[in-house]
């Protein structure tokens, strides 16, 4: 089951078919569809969650803790749609494909993709950009 949570932001109107298409790319993987939230925060608390989690201290998009067990997929992605309206104008993208593309990368990753080699991410990317146009065709 995907849920979706609001920390220290406004709730965003999430479109029925954007579950659908993340269940699509779950099972399009081979995988099954655990419990999956999604945490959609502000710029302030993904630092903290980084900081006090990862020990890392800079701003990011997105962190994905993974439950995986066996083909199911389980976990927690931490998504700061501050960053994914930066991110979408810095790439002259609209919010709405940024925030896919970021919802697709948090699932690839519990699907077992990394990113981070330059092969590694090239992959990541081709499989972000194959679930997007897919998410086109609902």
């Amino acid at each position: 089951m995907i849920n979706y949570f609001f920390e220290n932001i406004d709730k965003k109107n999430i479109d029925s078919n954007i579950s659908i298409w993340l269940e699509d790319l779950i099972l399009s993987e081979n995988k099954k569809p655990g419990d999956i939230n999604y945490i959609f925060c502000d710029d302030e608390y993904l630092l903290k969650v980084n900081q006090d989690y990862l020990a890392h201290d800079y701003y990011t998009d997105i962190i994905t803790f993974d439950y995986v067990k066996g083909k199911t997929i389980s976990g927690d992605i931490f998504v700061s749609l501050p960053r994914i309206l930066d991110n979408a104008s810095t790439l002259s993208q609209d919010f709405e494909s940024e925030f896919r593309r970021v919802l697709a990368h948090g699932l690839l990753h519990l699907c077992g993709y990394k990113d981070k080699t330059v092969e590694e991410e090239s992959t990541m990317r081709q499989k972000e950009d194959f679930y997007i146009n897919r998410y086109l065709n609902f």
